[in-house]
């Protein structure tokens, strides 16, 4: 399965001379800024993948673009400062993920093009005007559809039959948190699943959330997507054996750290793809003109490891059809 594949943008008129011979007539470097919630430690990875989709384009850090990088260090409330600071320093184009930077980036300019990466239905959030016609400056990559949601709930009742009560840690300071929580309750109903939520807008408020969780008896824990959460995945997943829970992730990163399971698109994949509304745009494409691209491709993702620690015994049928399976 090419867990990159996402739905390609028809634009390929809007593509101006190849990179090269620009650069030889203008001279001209751009400069992008890199918006994010995390730190940069613990999405390095993201950073790469990004830098690595530029490069294969053509476009190589230092030689004809600079970019600057900005980390809010899981504190979204610093977001908005920082992207004042890029526009400051009169950034040609801003590549901001997930929705928190995304968000910060589209109320601090209305001119400045930014591509937006892994953000939870960028309409709801008010980014763009639809997904097949963004208008304004925005356009990029969306990060789930809404059947998510069910099959995440649909995926951890069959990996752990027992579980009727499952706790939803979400991050209050993230916007895309109350949509998410609002369709896993909805598919929760379908399947029978009495759900908890539980909210934490920093790590001082892990404790307290997991023991909510022991009081209330629930028996397996959905973490929605937030770079706050992503950035201490490890305690997280720690915290979560400790207190024996099950935990599914939609971002295989929390798997990684020592969750047990995740299902959903690669962050990789879409920060790769950001490159490349990047490269439409540098050359001249509007952002209002490109559609928006969804994943089409999810990835199971299930750590055995985790699993033994718990004393689950993960069905034969879901292992086959999972593609990845940590030991």
């Amino acid at each position: 399965m090419d867990r990159r594949a996402f739905i390609v943008t028809v634009g390929g008129g809007l593509l101006a001379a190849p990179l090269a011979v620009a650069a030889q007539q203008t001279g001209k470097i751009y400069r992008i800024g890199y918006l994010a919630s995390a730190s940069a430690t613990a999405t390095q990875h993201l950073v790469d993948a990004f830098r690595q989709g530029l490069g294969e384009l053509g476009w190589i850090e230092g030689q004809n673009v600079v970019i600057e990088y900005r980390f809010a260090e899981g504190r979204h409330e610093r977001l908005p400062a920082l992207a004042a600071d890029l526009i400051h320093l009169k950034v040609d184009i801003i590549a901001a993920g997930p929705t928190p930077p995304a968000s910060a980036a589209k109320n601090a300019t209305k001119t400045i093009p930014i591509v937006m990466t892994a953000v939870g239905d960028p309409v709801e959030q008010g980014l763009v005007a639809s997904l097949a016609h963004p208008g304004g400056n925005v356009t990029g990559v969306s990060f789930s559809s809404l059947e998510i949601f069910g099959k995440v709930l649909e995926l951890l009742k069959e990996s752990v039959p027992k579980v009727r009560r499952v706790a939803i840690l979400s991050n209050p300071a993230n916007p895309a948190q109350a949509f998410a929580a609002r369709h896993v309750t909805a598919a929760a109903q379908s399947l029978r699943v009495q759900l908890r939520l539980l909210e934490a807008r920093g790590p001082s408020a892990f404790d307290g959330a997991f023991a909510a969780m022991a009081e209330d008896q629930v028996q397996a824990l959905l973490v929605l997507t937030d770079p706050m959460f992503l950035l201490h995945r490890a305690r997280l997943a720690a915290l979560a054996v400790q207190y024996r829970q099950p935990s599914m992730y939609a971002v295989k990163e929390g798997v990684e750290a020592g969750g047990l399971m995740s299902y959903g698109p690669s962050l990789v994949a879409a920060f790769r793809r950001a490159a490349v509304f990047v490269d439409k745009i540098l050359k001249g494409a509007r952002p209002a003109d490109l559609p928006v691209e969804e994943p089409t491709k999810f990835e199971l993702v299930i750590n055995l490891k985790t699993a033994k620690a718990l004393g689950l015994t993960i069905p034969p049928s879901m292992l086959a059809r999972a593609d990845q399976v940590i030991e």
